[in-house]
């Protein structure tokens, strides 16, 4: 899928492509940026919200009791967040307010914001063709545009890529098989919902050089931040309350938002873009199944998924490799110092396995258990035998534990695969290169024909950019973090190890941070079990109630 070539626009910009919506013109507003803890913010170099350029909707949404609720909404479309926009049709967002709720008003002036972006394998994502709230989705994938099915792989190649699930209006994969659409639970709740398109990996102009592999996505969702909290008082609901929400890799884009507040490191990209003079700092996040660490993410797949059988062939991965990339793991673990949660002691590769039965395995199973009838528990439980029930507790070992998972969905490595075949060795390509190793030891082993020795000179800081963790651990963490973290994932999701998101939460915890992390027993990737558990959750974490 090709663009023109980079556009780059001076022009004073108003709303999107909504049906008539004036242009705001003529209008350059003094801006002052916050400090990250709650200042404000105005709107400058044009990037003002029109109020009055929305459309009226109504919708029925089901929420996560199955009941179904009527709210009428109003909808912005398309609306630019940046001044001088690489691409419009993925650097812009949609705004929705509720107006009723089951035929009662609904005062959202001050309500949280839900930032829902729907990104998935690092590919673009765009908010253009939207007719309504959670209409957002992916495009550029490989083989062809659109949104693949859920479960479809957003790579290709023996490393299978980030291995999304992509579907439209940041969808999720509930407990019953059925999709889950945060932005309209959201709405429904009486929230204001904000959903950014992104740039990501797959997009090239007509001189073939890639536009939006890393840290364009990142960048993007800052931007797009900085407009909502520049547009205080335009857009409605409280900008200081901002949660920001996403999936796979829309979860570790989330993760990081939350991680990274406000950082100077990536000033650079948001002035290059026009991006509003204001904070780009969440309050809190909400991660499924986050792709993140990705430097270190071969060696931790290989530490917990390294005795399964490869998904397709049935044969274990190469034991060579798949040992080498654990002692990375080992070093990579210990240099983190982190202690696991509820008093658990360091987290290190001897024992990370006893911590997630302990901390995250055994309750998910028991938690599942718990809630069945006696006899579907029992026929469960017969089914599976390596799980003992006792005093209405479930425990069993790590190795019965992987075997009940079957098999890995990715080769080895399985992220900075050595025939440049993954999602992310397309995310850190440059120019006209489309993909690129990013760890040493791909480069090392590659065969793709990459003769190069080290590392291209610009990969570490952008490796950084990329990882939640940079922000979380080492040195001084970034005192304009998110201070409240929802993290949630399958226990059969074998699309990254099962340490990245319990380290993502370790780390937050250590730094006094409010972190609610849990599994979801017997489930894959991109699942969302307890939805309507995040929407009170935001209520709780923000001290929202609503107003008529």
């Amino acid at each position: 899928m090709r663009h023109r070539a980079v556009r780059r626009r001076s022009v004073v910009w108003g709303i999107g492509a909504t049906a008539g919506a004036a242009a705001v013109g003529g209008v350059a507003l003094s801006a002052q940026a916050s400090s990250g803890t709650g200042g404000s913010a105005s709107a400058s170099g044009g990037l003002v919200f029109d109020r009055e350029g929305h459309t009226t909707l109504t919708t029925t949404v089901t929420d996560a009791n199955g009941d179904d609720h009527e709210v009428t909404y109003r909808f912005w479309k398309a609306v630019p967040y940046v001044a001088k926009p690489v691409d419009e049709k993925y650097q812009s967002l949609n705004v929705s307010v509720p107006v009723t709720i089951d035929g009662k008003s609904v005062d959202a002036g001050n309500a949280p914001i839900l930032l829902a972006n729907a990104v998935g394998g690092y590919l673009p994502s765009s908010v253009a063709d939207a007719t309504g709230v959670g209409g957002g989705g992916m495009t550029g994938v490989p083989g062809g545009g659109g949104s693949p099915s859920p479960g479809a792989s957003a790579g290709s190649g023996s490393g299978s890529g980030s291995g999304e699930v992509q579907s439209g209006g940041n969808g999720m994969v509930d407990a019953r098989g059925g999709m889950v659409s945060l932005p309209k639970l959201a709405l429904a709740a009486g929230y204001v919902v904000v959903e950014p398109g992104a740039r990501g990996r797959t997009l090239t102009n007509d001189d073939g050089e890639y536009y939006g592999t890393a840290p364009a996505a990142i960048v993007d969702l800052k931007a797009a931040v900085r407009y909502v909290r520049a547009n205080r008082g335009r857009i409605p609901g409280d900008t200081d309350r901002i949660v920001s929400s996403g999936t796979s890799a829309g979860g570790a884009l989330s993760s990081l938002l939350g991680a990274s507040g406000d950082s100077p490191l990536y000033e650079r990209y948001l002035r290059e873009l026009g991006a509003a003079d204001a904070s780009d700092a969440v309050f809190a996040v909400g991660a499924w199944c986050p792709i993140t660490d990705l430097e270190h993410a071969d060696g931790a797949y290989e530490w917990n998924w390294g005795t399964n059988a490869a998904q397709g062939t049935g044969k274990v991965v190469d034991r060579t490799v798949s040992r080498e990339l654990v002692a990375q793991f080992a070093e990579y673990q210990a240099s983190l110092k982190l202690r696991g949660l509820n008093g658990f002691g360091t987290l290190t590769a001897r024992s990370y396995d006893t911590y997630l039965l302990k901390q995250y395995m055994e309750p998910s199973a028991t938690s599942y258990l718990t809630a069945l009838t006696e006899s579907d528990r029992a026929s469960y439980l017969a089914d599976h035998p390596f799980i003992t029930w006792k005093n209405g507790r479930a425990s069993f070992g790590w190795a019965d534990f992987l075997t009940h998972v079957g098999a890995r969905k990715k080769g080895a490595p399985a992220f900075d695969a050595f025939d440049l075949s993954t999602g992310e060795n397309n995310l850190f390509g440059t120019g006209t290169t489309g993909k690129r190793h990013f760890t040493p030891y791909g480069l090392r082993h590659d065969t793709a024909g990459d003769t190069g020795t080290r590392l291209d000179a610009d990969l570490p800081a952008k490796l950084r950019l990329m990882n939640p963790m940079s922000f979380l651990t080492g040195g001084t963490p970034n005192a304009h973090r998110s201070r409240h973290w929802w993290i949630r994932l399958g226990t059969k999701d074998t699309d990254t190890s099962h340490t990245v998101s319990a380290n993502l939460a370790a780390a937050a915890a250590a730094l006094g941070d409010d972190v609610s992390h849990l599994y979801y027993w017997d489930e894959g990737h991109g699942a969302n079990s307890d939805p309507g558990d995040f929407i009170r959750w935001i209520a709780t974490v923000t001290g929202h109630r609503r107003r008529a």
